[in-house]
């Protein structure tokens, strides 16, 4: 066989270890593993010195299309994860109009197709008034599945109620996705801000509204029978909750819940303002030990830019989020730099794990047949992260003057280099995620 690319002397890390290797690609998919001829390939791409990964995949990003296009876009937000490394993301359903029905999930991934220079899926909102109907949207093409939000959201996106979620988790039948912070104890310390203080957004989002959210979510999980992914968890308190719930319940954490603390909102003031908060360093202490422990399945970044000039406003007037899928991954491999974090289990949280969670056709491993996805790494590189290397449209990154080790070097979709070494390889192209259990039957 002649192949189209082979890429030569890398590191693979893979389900069956790491070593060594060449891969082959043929017509976009993996078509071979080992020592490989290089005189049978079109293109050879020497990586000598680096590790090849599976490609890394973001379940949770906002990339604010349709409705807030001047903070960000399909477009802009995907150029932002190529440039990280990222080969793949969910997108959620608080735009405008919202995505809740399945005349506005195509509208979406239209937008998404040969636009978007990674692949994408998109979550659905579940609602109220669409209840009855998600396990319809859950599997229409593009849909990552139905997503929900417990906590302040915009408009009906919010189910605060336990007969709300219990109607839908009693008609999903894919994994839903749940934003857990209890409404009813948010609206009742809503006093607890104080103007001008972002250092506040902790004391009003209390461990307890998360807590009492995620005590409710599993409750109605097992009642129902229904599998859940609780996203973004930021508190100490819920890890041993979750831990005994984990034949319904998956477990999202956020670099930056990982990595920053409440130590940080002198420095970063509103722009470290995010639901759920970032917490003081005695949670994140216990989120680590989730991963250490395997409660942890995978890692979000919850990219949720907003411009500057919303970000400067005075809190609480200030809106909560900030972006994240650009710096995932050279974020958590400094991590893994560091002995916090062993590269197998990047890899089991950011490919693996979404694949095995989320039933993705076709991606998640370096194996013949899947999909030539690669996210190729230089461990060893020791480089600053900075404003002006964000694609994103909001110009700004909390990790701003970090220095990391370990740096993304290539991301390879469907066999193309999209991005190499910083610069855009090719133009857009990407497709939908496809996921196993909304394969059309024949």
């Amino acid at each position: 066989m002649v192949f189209d690319k082979v890429f030569r002397n890398a590191v693979v890390v893979n389900q069956d270890g790491t070593g060594v290797r060449d891969i082959a690609i043929k017509d976009g998919k993996i078509a071979a593993i080992g020592s490989i001829d290089a005189a049978s390939a079109g293109t050879v791409i020497d990586c000598t010195g680096l590790h090849i990964l599976p490609g890394v995949m973001d379940t949770q990003v906002h990339f604010r299309e349709p409705g807030a296009e001047h903070k960000e876009d399909l477009e802009s937000g995907s150029l932002a994860a190529v440039m990280g490394g990222v080969t793949a993301v969910f997108e959620m359903p608080n735009t405008n109009p919202l995505t809740t029905s399945e005349a506005a999930l195509a509208d979406k991934v239209a937008r998404g197709r040969h636009r978007m220079h990674c692949d994408f899926a998109f979550w659905v909102g579940g609602t109220r008034d669409n209840a009855d109907s998600v396990a319809e949207l859950e599997r229409l093409p593009g849909a990552a599945g139905i997503k929900v939000f417990m906590g302040s959201s915009t408009g009906d996106l919010l189910v605060e109620d336990d007969e709300g979620v219990r109607r839908i988790l009693s008609n999903v039948r894919r994994r839903a996705a749940f934003h857990s912070e209890d409404e009813f104890r948010l609206r009742d310390r809503l006093g607890e801000r104080v103007p001008g203080d972002p250092a506040s957004h902790p004391v009003w989002r209390d461990e307890e509204a998360a807590v009492l959210s995620t005590t409710r979510l599993l409750a109605l999980a097992e009642e129902t029978g229904a599998r859940i992914h609780v996203l973004h968890v930021s508190t100490a308190e819920e890890v041993p909750i979750l831990a005994r719930c984990k034949n319904h319940a998956s477990v999202e954490l956020t670099p930056h819940h990982l990595t920053l603390s409440a130590d940080d909102y002198e420095r970063l003031g509103t722009y470290l303002q995010m639901n759920p908060p970032v917490r003081d360093k005695r949670h994140r202490a216990v989120l680590w030990q989730a991963i250490s422990s395997g409660i942890a399945d995978v890692f979000g970044s919850d990219h949720a830019p907003h411009s500057r000039a919303e970000k400067d406003k005075p809190y609480p007037e200030s809106p909560s989020g900030m972006p994240g899928v650009q710096t995932l991954v050279p974020v958590m491999l400094d991590h893994v730099a560091r002995g916090r974090l062993s590269l197998e289990r990047f890899v089991d949280m950011t490919s693996a794990g979404p694949q095995r969670l989320f039933g993705i056709a076709g991606k998640g491993r370096i194996a013949v047949g899947y999909d030539a996805d690669l996210t190729v790494v230089d461990l060893k590189r020791q480089t600053e992260i900075t404003d002006d290397w964000i694609a994103s449209k909001c110009g700004w990154t909390p990790y701003a003057g970090m220095t990391v080790m370990g740096w993304p070097v290539g991301t390879v979709i469907r066999g193309r280099k999209v991005m190499w070494e910083g610069e855009l390889q090719a133009a857009s192209l990407g497709e939908p995620v496809v996921f196993s259990e909304a394969l059309p039957r024949r």
